[in-house]
């Protein structure tokens, strides 16, 4: 598929999680906001720099080693115990109850991402990459090449959902078209094939 063909017919949907069907904003803030606290760190910066990266790759560039699986451990815990107050965004269940495949390609734990899509009411799909399923995280492409191979789809039959910049690359050196949604990075999606205000028009348009 070119980025000039139909992208919204796609064979499979590999969607982002946090920005994208879930609004787990608040939720990570408080996570991050309690490390950044305890590190003596900015606490809007700390989130900023954490979003869309998996949290043992953020962990390993703020806190000395010898203190990082403690730091991890506890970030882990609160955002799980904070999984209740997610939100899912308009139009993520009629995506993920749809008549095409979606795969969750998701920076977090496979623990926090069924804590938040269970938090948020939504069901959890077969397939879902993790921080546990990947050696290299966003921007790097093999989260959504192992999302994309784990439906059985070519990378470039599939549409990938994003709201971050490192999974808009992440998507695209991996040769997936990408919708981004302006819900956390709305000025930071210039690298994107197409960008929409929100999900429920993506889906709109998947559906149209």
């Amino acid at each position: 598929m070119s980025e000039t063909a139909d992208i919204w017919s796609p064979a499979a949907i590999l969607a982002d999680l946090d920005g994208t069907l879930v609004d787990s904003v608040a939720s990570s803030e408080r996570a991050w906001g309690a490390l950044a606290r305890r590190r003596g760190l900015d606490e809007e910066e700390t989130h900023q720099f954490a979003m869309g990266r998996p949290t043992r790759e953020t962990i390993a560039l703020l806190v000395p080693e010898d203190e990082r699986e403690a730091e991890q451990g506890q970030v882990d815990r609160d955002e799980v115990d904070d999984a209740g107050s997610v939100v899912a965004y308009p139009g993520a269940a009629e995506l993920l109850a749809g008549p095409i495949p979606v795969a969750i390609v998701t920076s977090g734990s496979t623990e926090l991402a069924t804590s938040r899509l269970r938090g948020a009411g939504l069901p959890v799909p077969e397939v879902m990459i993790t921080a546990d399923s990947i050696s290299n995280g966003k921007p790097h492409p093999e989260p959504f090449l192992l999302g994309a191979q784990a439906l059985g789809v070519e990378p470039t039959r599939c549409l990938a959902l994003e709201d971050a910049p490192p999974g808009i690359e992440s998507a695209r050196v991996a040769g997936i078209p990408v919708v981004a949604l302006r819900t956390t990075h709305p000025d930071e999606l210039g690298a994107a094939t197409v960008v929409l205000d929100s999900l429920v028009e993506a889906v709109a348009h998947l559906g149209g």
